[in-house]
């Protein structure tokens, strides 16, 4: 592995803001527990193959929390069976009917997602407490500026950050005069400016885990800028437990991308990050075709490491320096080889990349390994 130079470098730290720590099945959300990777399924939850099907799909690439919509009573009906076959936590999304928070706790929902502005009256929200209760589940107020109840409206005259965190305080207070703090809290918005205002307000007035998001982004590429910009400056500053990202596209990219933000701030890591210059005339080797292959090729790697992939020797041997793989183009067809930072042996760009890949196999075996002698001497 490359070595471990965090110490030295100060400017790289962020001291995460202190909450509460909550659980959500059997993942921890909060204090000092690692920040979780959630996304939603957009299959019909009526459906429970497909449904369960997508959360495979969820839980292979990362997901740690996945969350399930419950829009009417079919749904579920099927979340019951969705939920014991589930291998991840599952939060059951309630919209207008409180009925539907009820049958879900009833059906083994891990979590219930109300959104304070729909659910209807304070009574109605109260059943759904005892409903949470009764059968271990936290919750998550989830405060949206695209429905914000009627009054706050009428007071702020539109939705804003102070309308936003006087909703969630609200129904916070709902859930605290009932006794009950296992939940977590949303304000999220289409607007980073606006969910960035929001959460910044929120963190200093309550000390409940926050789910981090900014709603409705976009598509992939739009979406994965506009949500790296809010949620990212967020978790730079502290803030934030668990992180939902917001795309119109496959949710599997959500995991992906979600986790792609905790890599790059040094939050969290899970599978190969991979280090890459953008190319130019002095490549010794194709970069891009390059990077393309490995990253499909060790998509299933999820043991954590770094792998510089470099064109030329300007930049190539300081970044393989800082990471546990490397390689950097050369002349003549071949290129070097670094492991743990050190130049270890020249490689033929033909066959670059089915090298790389067995060299990150090795590497993620013998991790893996070590995990699970470290799990047998921690029993």
């Amino acid at each position: 592995m490359a070595a471990d130079h965090t110490h030295l470098r100060p400017w790289r730290s962020i001291e995460r803001r202190k909450s509460r720590k909550i659980r959500v099945g059997t993942v921890e959300v909060g204090g000092d527990a690692p920040i979780t990777v959630q996304s939603m399924t957009n299959t019909l939850t009526s459906d429970a193959a497909a449904t369960l099907e997508q959360i495979r799909q969820l839980e292979e690439a990362g997901a740690d929390i996945v969350r399930v919509s419950c829009p009417d009573v079919e749904s579920t009906a099927a979340f019951k069976t969705i939920a014991r076959e589930s291998r991840v936590p599952l939060v059951a999304d309630i919209h207008f009917h409180y009925k539907r928070g009820i049958e879900a706790a009833q059906a083994g929902a891990a979590c219930l997602r109300i959104n304070p502005g729909n659910i209807g009256s304070a009574d109605r929200v109260r059943d759904v407490i005892q409903a949470a209760r009764d059968h271990g589940c936290s919750m998550r107020i989830g405060v949206n500026a695209g429905s914000l109840e009627r009054e706050l409206l009428e007071k702020y005259g539109e939705p804003c950050p102070d309308a936003m965190v006087e909703s969630a305080l609200n129904h916070a207070r709902i859930l605290q005069d009932h006794d009950f703090h296992e939940f977590k809290i949303s304000v999220k918005a289409s607007d980073p400016f606006m969910t960035v205002a929001a959460y910044h307000q929120l963190s200093e007035r309550i000390d409940c885990p926050l789910h981090l998001g900014v709603t409705e982004a976009g598509a992939l590429r739009t979406g994965t800028v506009k949500s790296s910009i809010g949620i990212g400056s967020m978790l730079w500053a502290g803030i934030g437990d668990t992180i939902r990202v917001s795309l119109a596209a496959d949710p599997v990219e959500e995991i992906k991308v979600g986790f792609d933000i905790l890599k790059s701030l040094g939050l969290r890591h899970r599978g190969v990050n991979i280090i890459a210059c953008p190319s130019c005339a002095r490549q010794g080797f194709n970069v891009i075709k390059t990077v393309e292959a490995l990253e499909a090729r060790l998509a299933h790697i999820s043991q954590p490491m770094s792998l510089s992939i470099i064109g030329c020797v300007v930049n190539g041997p300081g970044e393989a320096l800082m990471t546990d793989l490397g390689f950097t183009g050369g002349g003549a067809g071949s290129g070097m080889v670094y492991m743990a930072g050190k130049a270890d042996h020249k490689q033929s760009n033909d066959g670059m990349i089915d090298h790389i890949v067995e060299l990150v196999e090795q590497r993620a075996a013998e991790l893996k390994a070590a995990e699970a002698s470290e799990a047998i001497a921690a029993e």
